[in-house]
């Protein structure tokens, strides 16, 4: 399972680790990764991601998965996420047309 955020893309980084005597060594930045389960609204159900604490707070200060999806472009969604805000559009998109 690779250390990739699924709604941001945000991944892990590398740099150096610097003594007190700069002496540098190499080290991997890890994202903080947590395992959460987000509800659409749109299709009434619940999913379950790999998000860093970052994408969460994104998530929420958007007003929710379906609104973060909406706004989100493509290329730093996973695949998962990429199928999700396609099914989430579709389902608005009938929505929209059965309401009008």
């Amino acid at each position: 399972m690779s250390r990739v955020c699924e709604l941001t893309g945000k991944a892990v980084m590398t740099g150096n680790t610097v003594s007190h005597a700069n002496n540098k060594a190499r080290r991997r930045y890890l994202p903080n990764l947590v395992n959460v389960t987000l509800i659409s609204d749109a299709l009434g159900r619940s999913f379950k991601l790999r998000v860093s604490a970052h994408g969460l707070r994104s998530v929420e200060h958007r007003g929710g998965l379906d609104a973060f999806l909406a706004k989100a472009s493509a290329s730093e969604l996973s695949d998962r996420a990429l199928t999700l805000k396609r099914a989430i559009a579709k389902k608005l998109e009938l929505d929209g047309a059965a309401a009008a």
